[in-house]
């Protein structure tokens, strides 16, 4: 390989290096186009691909390429819709086609190589493990209440359908991300140091705190999880899960031999989660003492 890339050099600095362009195409559309002559530098006459222009080159090609995987998920009326697999760019391989364009003469075209990514969860995954109800949870709010129930439901969303697999670690931080206005996520009243205030995001811990309950419930190892300053009217005493994007975050893993999947709801004042798993899930259900602790 070296020895094929070394005759090219030599064959290179025998012939005048052309400007010529490299034309890219991806699906059939010609998405970038760019010139030999600007990916060119000289050492001691040599002239030598510049190794930075090309990474950028890479990146900003890999960027427009890039289309991320969707899991197999559940609609609400339990409706399995198929997952969609997701395409990268081949760097290596799109690397090796630009050398042999750089290192040879006139115009080229190339179709640019890609790799399938494979979604976490098909539709066969997903057909196993929404069988078996492993445990679940249910809080009530105001529905009145416009912003924070706003803000609930779209927490629940954002943690409906995702599976945790044996050994992973779910953090609702991270499933969640941040609670921003730019997310579609309101002002309503937050506990803060023990004082109620106005924060964006307010009505988050309502879902965190449904969610441990019936995470505990289900046997699930609770990493972190940490309670209010202040008792919150969702849940029994001692049984919230406070969370805050710079703050405090709900972990839990699954010690289990089995994916779990995650439902969660909320609609009319009703937030409800419940966890499923396939027929062979070896869990223990733990049962919870709702008096404070």
């Amino acid at each position: 390989m070296k020895l094929t890339w070394i005759f090219a050099i030599i064959l290179f600095i025998q012939q005048a290096p052309a400007a010529e362009s490299l034309t890219m195409y991806h699906e059939e559309d010609a998405i970038i186009k760019v010139n030999r002559s600007d990916f060119s530098h000289s050492l001691e006459g040599l002239p030598l691909i510049d190794s930075a222009k090309l990474d950028q080159l890479t990146r900003q090609v890999s960027d427009q390429v890039r289309k991320d995987p969707l899991d197999a998920i559940l609609d609400e009326h339990g409706r399995i819709i198929p997952e969609r697999p997701g395409v990268d760019l081949n760097k290596e391989v799109f690397r090796e086609r630009f050398y042999s364009f750089f290192y040879g003469n006139g115009p080229a075209a190339i179709d640019l190589p890609v790799r399938t990514l494979h979604p976490r969860v098909d539709s066969e995954l997903l057909s196993i493990i929404k069988t078996k109800s492993i445990g679940h949870y249910v809080t009530f709010f105001n529905s009145a209440n416009e912003e924070r129930s706003h803000n609930i439901t779209l927490a629940a969303e954002a943690i409906n359908n995702k599976v945790i697999f044996p050994g992973e670690t779910f953090s609702f931080n991270k499933t969640v991300g941040i609670r921003s206005k730019a997310k579609g996520y309101l002002p309503a009243p937050i506990i803060v140091r023990g004082e109620l205030s106005e924060g964006i995001g307010g009505g988050i811990c309502q879902v965190s705190s449904t969610l441990f309950n019936a995470a505990d419930r289900s046997g699930m190892h609770i990493m972190k999880r940490y309670s209010h300053s202040k008792r919150v009217p969702y849940v029994p005493p001692g049984r919230d899960a406070t969370v805050s994007w710079y703050g405090p975050d709900f972990t839990f893993k699954n010690n289990y031999n089995q994916p779990v999947l995650i439902r969660a709801k909320a609609r009319s004042g009703k937030m409800s989660v419940m966890l499923y798993s396939s027929e062979a899930v070896n869990y223990k259900p733990r049962e919870i003492n709702h008096k404070a602790r």
